[in-house]
């Protein structure tokens, strides 16, 4: 592990370490998770990105051509 000082607003201190109290962790624990949390969701949107560069509509309409046209299921309704 590496050590770093951050500086944050005192409000983003005092909520992530009453956060990381009642989860029962360390405040740095807490911020590692988070940081964590945050790496992996712009990591999946970057992923996201790529493979959407490559998407070619005719893949899509074609997959869209193989879905059968019924109602939806009872519990998949919106109404």
């Amino acid at each position: 592990m590496s050590k770093l000082t951050l500086e944050l607003p005192e409000s983003f201190q005092r909520r992530a370490a009453r956060l990381a109290a009642l989860e029962g962790m360390s405040f740095e624990h807490f911020v590692a998770l988070a940081v964590a949390e945050k790496l992996s969701a712009l990591e999946s949107v970057e992923l996201l990105r790529r493979e959407v560069a490559g998407a070619k509509r005719e893949d899509f309409e074609r997959y869209l051509a193989a879905v059968p046209d019924v109602p939806p299921a009872e519990n998949d309704r919106l109404d």
